[in-house]
């Protein structure tokens, strides 16, 4: 049985967790399987391929953009980040060009050294920018972050500093875990959406 209010509480595992792909896609798959089915998903993946710690959204952009999946679109690549410069006019992009859309923030951000090689999965935005002191604006209905090194001291530097092989490895298991998510809910929502339509259909065809 899926316990519905697990989802509001926040996720936070290492990648190094034994089965951390299966329990993030359970995380994931239970709050896209309670999205509205006419909601298109909108990923938003955050940072800059010229700091290593901060190039975990973009890494996770370019390896799910090469999905070509139909079930989300994509924004924030290692060719075309998403970052401090563009993020307002991307985020107004999207609500222009997308109907009430289910936007997905990825960003990496800094922690407790006992924390570094955590995955966390929230409701709510991401707040980017948030451990280098400036103000952007939320990304998100959800949020998935990694925490990639610590924080509270010089963290440019810090970003800079961060290894390249924790940094893969977190965007690899993230890619994999939010991909089979909503792969795994789309047949639900192509249902959800099929039973609507031929509600509305019946409804013409026999009106009360």
């Amino acid at each position: 049985m899926k316990l519905s209010f697990t989802k509001d509480i926040p996720l936070k595992v290492p990648y190094t967790e034994l089965n951390v792909v299966g329990i993030l896609v359970n995380r994931l798959s239970a709050i896209l399987d309670e999205m509205s089915a006419d909601r298109p998903i909108v990923i938003v993946c955050i940072g800059t391929d010229r700091s290593t710690g901060d190039s975990l959204g973009p890494i996770i952009g370019t390896s799910l953009a090469k999905y070509q999946s139909p079930h989300f679109s994509i924004y924030g690549t290692l060719e075309e980040p998403v970052h401090a410069m563009n993020l307002e006019d991307t985020l107004l992009h999207i609500n222009r060009n997308f109907h009430k859309p289910f936007v997905i923030g990825i960003d990496a951000c800094l922690g407790q050294v006992s924390s570094i090689g955590s995955i966390q999965v929230g409701m709510g935005p991401v707040r980017p920018g948030a451990g280098v002191n400036k103000e952007l604006p939320p990304v998100g209905d959800i949020h998935i972050t990694g925490i990639v090194n610590v924080g509270g001291f010089m963290e440019y530097f810090v970003l800079q500093n961060t290894r390249l092989h924790l940094v893969m490895k977190m965007a690899d298991i993230i890619t994999c875990s939010l991909f089979s998510a909503v792969v795994n809910s789309a047949p639900i929502h192509a249902r959800t959406r099929e039973h609507a339509a031929s509600l509305e259909n019946a409804s013409r065809r026999f009106p009360q």
